[in-house]
């Protein structure tokens, strides 16, 4: 799955387990119609195992912790159970550590979806995945909502109490939902104490690493590095109108022309396949996305091929974007020259986003760029720039899919 995407679940009863190279602590919370807790109840994690509909169960360390819901059994009032992890290390972040959520038929156990959040970085605590009720069907949502304060800044948000620690070593902890540490623990307990008056704050790392972070677009146009994201969201609100993704480059020697293919592959929930938009096919989804054709050489100035896409018509199965660049006659990436991608406001001609391609491999295709579908609605465009073996659009598919 990708952010924001959502499948219809077959199962009443489903499994959500959470791996990582570390060890976690995964819990579920129970949530209302206003996304809070009833009561501390609602908190399943390992000192509190079971709920109305919910159980946690261990994985002890060799295996993933996992929450299950038994949709029929979950109170009317609970419109959704979310899952979140934090690493067990105290104040350890997910970065370089990222877990993946996989969904589970709980009796058959067939894997329904599976979800990896990217770009991870200075979070310390995750809501991964979230199982929730609409029009009286039971749906898995990917969300990957990162907090820079752990699962107390969760737990906080969604309405939970956070005991703060005794000053001095007391009687045993009771079995409340967020417990002061007990004394010699196997591992840390999952709501690590906080300060009092550190509000949860979804984390964004304030000081990235070079391609990492995420920024809008309200200081007006951005230039991406590699592996950079940028929110389409101006002023607060969501860019859901026409844009154009142009493609140029040039060839790295004088009078040598060069062929190169630009298109943007359509992916669904679970990274699989939707449609392409290349040069043979210059018209996909409804007209949501079209092809300006094909540049056969590579000259001149300005953009050499354009992708439109209206992100207001682009369908709900549609929650990614992949866009290439091929040599379908087999000149490598390392006879061109000032390749980039940049994205257009096409009611205004405002270059809103640019990614210039620095270094080139001697292969004959190129990953420049994902417009991924957030779950808050709105789209996140990242530059990747990444280089694969393959000359056609149709050889880009699986090296896409694996880059959402």
């Amino acid at each position: 799955m990708t952010p924001g995407s959502n499948i219809p679940l077959p199962a009443a009863r489903v499994t959500v387990d959470v791996s990582a190279p570390v060890r976690l602590d995964v819990s579920g919370l129970l949530l209302t119609g206003d996304g809070k807790v009833r009561s501390d109840d609602d908190f399943i994690f390992y000192n509190q195992p079971t709920g109305p509909g919910v159980t946690y169960r261990s994985g002890g360390g060799t295996a993933p912790d996992a929450v299950t819901v038994d949709t029929a059994a979950v109170p009317p009032e609970i419109e959704k159970i979310v899952v979140t992890a934090s690493p067990d290390a105290a104040g350890q972040t997910f970065q370089g550590i990222e877990p993946t959520a996989t969904v589970r038929d709980a009796d058959g156990g067939a894997v329904l979806a599976t979800f990896t959040p990217p770009q991870l970085g200075a979070e310390t605590a995750l809501v991964i995945v979230e199982i929730y009720r609409r029009g009286g069907q039971w749906k898995a949502r990917a969300v990957g909502q990162g907090y820079a304060n752990g699962l107390a800044g969760i737990a906080t948000d969604f309405g939970v109490t956070v005991e703060e620690p005794a000053a001095a070593p007391a009687a045993p902890p009771q079995p409340a939902t967020a417990p002061a540490a007990p004394p010699q623990p196997v591992s840390p307990p999952p709501v690590a104490p906080q300060p009092p008056a550190a509000p949860p704050v979804p984390a964004a790392p304030a000081a990235p690493a070079p391609g990492a972070g995420k920024i809008n677009l309200d200081k007006g146009r951005v230039s991406l590095q590699k592996n950079q994201t940028v929110s389409l969201v101006k002023g607060g609100r969501p860019l859901l109108s026409q844009v154009r993704m142009g493609l140029g480059w040039e060839p790295a020697f004088r009078g040598k022309d060069i062929d190169l293919d630009a298109s943007v592959i359509a992916y669904g929930p679970q990274r699989n396949h939707i449609d392409s938009c290349y040069f043979g096919k210059l018209t996909i989804l409804n007209g949501a996305v079209r092809h300006s054709g094909d540049n056969l050489t590579g000259e001149g100035g300005g953009d050499d091929e354009v992708i439109t896409v209206d992100l207001g018509r682009l369908p709900q199965e549609v929650t990614g974007l992949v866009f290439t660049v091929n040599s379908f006659s087999g000149q490598k990436f390392t006879e061109v020259a000032k390749a980039y991608c940049r994205l257009v406001d096409a009611a205004t001609g405002e270059e809103l986003v640019r990614f210039d391609l620095t270094g080139a491999q001697p292969q004959t295709g190129v990953m420049m760029a994902k417009l991924i579908r957030q779950f808050s609605g709105e789209w996140d465009m990242t530059a990747l720039g990444d280089f694969v073996k393959a000359r056609t659009v149709r050889n880009m598919v699986d090296p896409g899919a694996r880059a959402l």
